[in-house]
């Protein structure tokens, strides 16, 4: 699941061509009150691939609400699916989708603000969610979305690799680029000008906003307008741009890293092909049937402060504008991240993990700080592997420094335009600040479209 997650999220240019195509005025009008009392058939879409975790939460649900009747389609999420169904007016009543989508839905009337929907359920959602969490699906002073979900990216390291180069943990810094690329370096191995192994793999495809807010830089600013040309993003993509350069370039680097077994039992680290690599927590999740071959530790990604820095990201419940029974889907949604619903997850997954040899709980990242705290304390006990232990912690240690990257009504175009800049700078067509400047002037145009669409 969470690979095709990964997969929708950078393959975007299709999805967002549809968005800018639709107005508010395909929109159902809503009513945008609330009432606790949740009851009759509702329709859920986008709980798909439903693992212990989600049984477990789902079920909770179902206690919680028993006067409801729930529908499920578990497909996944589709964004051309979904704006069709809100215009014809046959829309589930809640539906999950990445959080990136929130803003471009809220502009365009698609979806329903939820402030009294945690209103009327008296729940808090800066004291229930981490705060770049519920930011990053509030837009225009109102919450959109209920978030599930949190998995902060660091960087996983393959001591293995690291202890034979001669390189130390404090080497993997990424606010000190001189040692980083250094390190990367002494770990490099090539064989007739082709990586045999990554020193240092910053996936930058996949962790561009990373790399851009941790060196200073700003996407998104608080009104929502995009920010691609500030000078400061220059930074995080000339950054990347050296760490490949020093590794055989951004070509022969992504095509070595295609070829990673990544989620399979020849992976980049049981076979020794990268020396550190930024993750997200899921991933240690994957590499925990492979323990006995693995030498992991971890640290965090740090700022250009020295500070330790992560990026929310994660999934969300939406209400469709028009949706018939808006009530029990708020219900749900509340309750799904809810303490006791995660307490009943964190309970499932640690009877899931009793019964397999060798299984290690990670923990559960939930976009909840409360619930984070709980299940840790709970479940999370020492392993026998100091290196999977270690790992563990330095998540948890930085869930709380997260920052979310701004939301926009063309979100999503920011990102498919800052990938564009980011290829065309690893690649050595353009500088970063041409590169940017041209991402800025493509996203304004469909920004001053959505805003002239939406009346502003």
């Amino acid at each position: 699941m969470k690979k095709k997650a990964m997969i929708a999220i950078f393959t975007i240019s299709a999805t967002v061509a549809m968005l800018t195509g639709c107005s508010s005025g395909g929109a159902t009008k809503s009513d945008d009150s609330f009432s606790t009392k949740a009851q009759g058939a509702m329709t859920a879409w986008g709980f798909n691939n439903t693992d212990d975790v989600g049984k477990a939460r789902l079920a909770h649900a179902e206690k919680a609400i028993p006067d409801v009747t729930i529908t499920m389609d578990q497909t996944a999420f589709d964004a051309q699916k979904f704006t069709t169904r809100v215009a014809s007016g046959n829309v589930p009543d809640v539906v999950q989708m990445d959080a990136n989508f929130v803003a471009t839905y809220a502009a365009q009337g698609l979806i329903m603000p939820l402030d009294a929907c945690y209103s009327a359920h008296k729940v808090d959602g800066k004291e229930r969610y981490y705060e770049s969490v519920i930011d990053a699906v509030s837009y225009n002073d109102h919450v959109w979305a209920v978030p599930q979900f949190y998995q902060p990216p660091a960087i996983i390291l393959n001591k293995r690799v690291m202890d034979a180069a001669g390189v130390t943990n404090a080497d993997i810094n990424t606010s000190k680029p001189d040692a980083l690329i250094a390190a990367a370096k002494k770990m490099y191995q090539a064989n007739g000008g082709i990586p045999t192994r990554l020193g240092f793999d910053p996936v930058a495809t996949g962790q561009t906003e990373l790399w851009i807010l941790g060196n200073g830089g700003q996407l998104i600013d608080d009104s929502g307008k995009p920010t691609l040309d500030n000078p400061d993003n220059q930074k995080g993509l000339q950054l990347l741009k050296d760490i490949y350069d020093a590794q055989g370039g951004y070509a022969k680097a992504k095509s070595f890293s295609d070829t990673f077994d990544t989620f399979g039992k020849d992976n980049q680290f049981v076979k020794d092909q990268v020396g550190a690599q930024v993750d997200n927590q899921w991933y240690v999740n994957v590499l925990t049937p492979y323990v006995d071959g693995v030498e992991i530790d971890a640290v965090p990604f740090y700022g250009a402060d020295g500070q330790p820095f992560t990026v929310a990201g994660g999934s969300a419940f939406v209400i469709p504008a028009g949706a018939k029974n808006k009530d029990a889907a708020c219900a749900w949604a509340l309750d799904l991240t809810s303490l006791d619903s995660w307490k009943a997850a964190g309970a499932a997954r640690a009877d899931t993990v009793s019964k397999t040899p060798g299984a290690v709980f990670t923990g559960l990242f939930t976009g909840s700080p409360e619930a984070d705290k709980v299940i840790r304390e709970t479940y999370v006990k020492p392993s026998g592997n100091e290196g999977f232990d270690k790992t563990i912690a330095t998540f948890y240690d930085i869930v709380s420094h997260g920052k979310s990257i701004g939301t926009s009504p063309v979100g999503q175009q920011v990102k498919s335009e800052l990938q564009n800049a980011l290829q065309a700078v690893l690649l050595g067509s353009k500088t970063p600040e041409k590169a940017l400047a041209d991402a800025q002037d493509q996203v304004m145009r469909a920004y001053d479209k959505a805003q002239k669409d939406n009346g502003k």
